[in-house]
């Protein structure tokens, strides 16, 4: 029975990422059009072509993406989106799963892969780790991505989760980020994508359904830089405990 379950996820595997380049070539012609476009308007038809593809592609391959707590994002206000991370699986289902147009933080390596690199640097904001300059400016670029009305869509963690702890310390920058800007930060958790493509297994995966959970918003306006250590504690504990409290029931 386990040898005939790890084929069947071999297959599961292979054609999925068949389905998924295929329905790449489809898209990355209206992409590669949006991102000709300036900002917020480039972002808000992405984040139309991104919620058609995904809301395609995730149902297909048996991995509907279920939301809530959408009513956390009021009408005219936009938020740093703070967003557990357990798979790679996280990327196609956090942005387009956001309600309303957004950027994420995203490693300058990826933008480099052939047509996927076009749509991976189409909604993202890049940054060089290693290079001192790149994260700098990585900063200015998300402040005026927020100036422009845009979500930001960052992982705290930097990498994903693969300990068995619910989630790994948190990295300053998304709340740097919020600080300066003065902008509310709503924390996001996303169930099942490190069963569907866990990080022990090698080209295999399987199909779930996906749960993603957002947070009623925590103010940043008065804070300072003084404040960075407790606001993010308090949100790791707040993800943190409602992680534990759902992941049985939602698995």
């Amino acid at each position: 029975m386990k040898f005939i379950k790890n084929i069947a996820g071999h297959v599961y595997f292979f054609l999925g990422m068949l389905l998924f380049v295929i329905s790449m070539l489809i898209v990355v012609i209206p992409i590669w059009i949006s991102s000709l476009l300036k900002e917020p308007l480039r972002s808000k038809l992405l984040h139309k072509v991104f919620r058609l593809w995904m809301g395609v592609f995730m149902p297909m391959v048996g991995c509907p993406v279920r939301r809530k707590g959408k009513e956390n994002f009021k009408a005219g206000k936009n938020y740093v989106v703070v967003i557990n991370h357990n798979s790679l699986v996280d990327i196609p289902v956090s942005s387009p799963w956001i309600p309303g147009p957004n950027k994420t933080l995203a490693k300058v390596e990826m933008a480099k892969i052939p047509i996927f690199g076009l749509i991976y640097k189409a909604g993202s904001v890049l940054v060089d780790r290693s290079s001192e300059s790149s994260r700098r400016e990585s900063f200015t670029r998300m402040q005026e991505m927020l100036d422009r009305g845009l979500h930001l869509c960052l992982y705290p963690e930097g990498t994903r989760n693969k300990t068995k702890e619910p989630l790994q310390r948190f990295y300053d920058g998304a709340f740097i980020t919020a600080i300066r800007a003065q902008k509310p930060i709503i924390p996001g958790l996303i169930f099942n994508t490190g069963t569907i493509l866990p990080h022990n297994k090698k080209l295999w995966a399987r199909p779930k359904t996906i749960h993603f959970h957002f947070l009623p918003a925590i103010e940043t306006k008065g804070l300072t830089l003084h404040d960075l250590g407790a606001l993010k504690q308090k949100v790791f504990n707040l993800m943190t405990d409602y992680y534990a409290a759902n992941k049985a029931q939602l698995s």
